[in-house]
This record gives C-alpha cells, structure tokens and sequence, in this order.
C-alpha cells in the first residue's frame, strides 16, 4: 500500500470515530429500539452461508457490529473486526447490552492477520458498504486467503456497483431520478468528500469530515478473489436494499425496498460465496 493510500486511510479512521456518535442516536440504525439485527439481512445470505452453529465467523469492516451479533446468533462463534477505535468500543457495549457473545477487535482489515495473532476462520463475511474503502483488493483478498480455513467459506453482500454509481445516498437536490453520478469500473484515483453528515439520520458530524472511497466494479472483486486462489461458488444480484434510497421505493414482503414496476429493474446489492480453490 502506497504512502498516499495509507494517509487516506487514516482519514477513514478518523472519519468512522467521529460517525460513531451520531450512528448510535440515528433512526437509521434504531439502537435504541427493539434490536433486530437480522432486519439487516436478505434471506438469500441465510442461504448461501449456510449452517453457522458452532463455525468461527470472522465479520471484517464491521462497524457497529449489528450484522455480527445476528449471525452470533445463529450459533457462530463470532468476531467483528473495524479500523475505527468507536465503532469497536460502541459494538462492544451493543453486544453485551443484547447478551451476545462477540470478541470486536480495532485494526486496519490489511493487518487483520497480525491482529488475529494467525487466528483462521471457517465464516468470513463482509460487506454493505465496506469494499469501497479498500484502495487494493488484490491486497485485501490475499489477507482472507490467509484468514480462511481451507475447507471455509467467503461471503460478501455488498451493495452493487451500479447503486454506487447511481450515488448510495441522496445527492443535493435529488429528484429521485436514476442518474449515474460516479464510476462504476475501478482505476481512477480515489473519490474525495468532505462531507459534514453521513448516510444517515442525525447532526452533523463534529470532527473529521474527511473520507475517502474507491470504486471496483464487480469484474475488480472478482477477478482479485481469484487471483488469490479462490473459486466462486455463486454469485446473486438483488434488486431490493435494507432501506429506501429513492423516495419511489416500495417495501416488499422481506422488509426491504425495492423500485417500483414503473422504473428499470436493476441490480442494488449483490451476494459473493468463495471457497479455496480445490484441485481439478
């Protein structure tokens, strides 16, 4: 990782440690409400990570945790990983307020192995909204070829990214119009905002306001998994996301949102299962 990419990075930390606050008191994430992390989930992960009981579960990016207690429990031995300080601090105390048993360990993914102190896992799951802060997935993909058990699995739900390029949030006047705002293909610098509120509900964030995001289109995820020895098992795109991001949307019976009849139908979020290679 450049010199560059690392200063941008910290940013991110920075970045995240100052979120924290006004994600723990948002609406979006409703803490303060009955928690239902598994709201967080399309049925279609369930299915693809398959029986969780009593596997080592590594949940990488992890942020406030909420994903990592649901799959917690159902029955993983489950640890989340984040590079910011409050967001591990803030998962932590969420956990232990819900009775779930879940180790938060605060380091950059790219030295997850050394914090792990050589730690494997049969369950690596990641995703919405974290691929976008990694500028190397080459890089980030051999750290889970070291992470994973070799008969384990890798599962990434990640918002698509043609939803990243249609913009994940609303942009300042937003007539709820499908418009491509960013790259969806990889390979240019890295995107720059400087941003006084984040993707959800709540003041203003105080602090840093700096972040950094990279785009990787799906053929980028893909092709560096395989680079790293990995083979996919399935890929799924979904049209629905856990909240509405354009005012048309309409709820479905899941729970979740999706666009109506009368706009495109097009992929939001999509579902990655990985395995080592095995031998032909």
């Amino acid at each position: 990782m450049t010199d560059e990419h690392t200063r941008m990075m910290r940013a991110n930390q920075a970045n995240w440690d100052a979120r924290t606050p006004v994600h723990l008191a948002s609406h979006f994430y409703g803490l303060h409400e009955r928690l239902d992390p598994a709201r967080w989930f399309a049925a279609f992960e369930w299915e693809d990570l398959g029986e969780l009981s009593g596997r080592d579960l590594l949940h990488l990016q992890c942020h406030l945790g909420t994903e990592t207690i649901a799959l917690a429990e159902r029955g993983a031995h489950a640890v989340g990983l984040d590079i910011s300080e409050a967001s591990v601090t803030a998962a932590a105390g969420i956990a232990a307020r819900a009775g779930a048993d879940v180790t938060y360990v605060r380091a950059n993914v790219y030295d997850a192995v050394e914090a792990l102190e050589g730690r494997r896992f049969d369950v690596i799951y990641t995703g919405k909204g974290a691929l976008c802060y990694l500028p190397d997935l080459d890089r980030w993909a051999a750290v889970i070829s070291h992470l994973l058990r070799p008969e384990g699995r890798l599962y990434i739900a990640e918002f698509h990214p043609l939803l990243n390029s249609l913009g994940p949030k609303p942009a300042p006047g937003d007539d709820g119009r499908l418009l491509l705002r960013h790259d969806y293909l990889g390979g240019r610098d890295a995107v720059h905002r400087d941003a006084t509120y984040t993707y959800t509900d709540g003041p203003a964030v105080r602090g840093s306001t700096d972040s950094y995001e990279w785009m990787h289109g799906l053929g980028d995820v893909v092709n560096a998994l395989i680079g790293a020895g990995f083979d996919i098992r399935r890929l799924r795109e979904s049209d629905e996301l856990p909240w509405p991001r354009w005012p048309q949307m309409t709820r479905t019976p899941s729970g979740w949102w999706r666009l109506p009849e009368s706009e495109p139908r097009i992929p939001l979020l999509y579902g990655l299962l990985a395995g080592h290679r095995t031998a032909d």
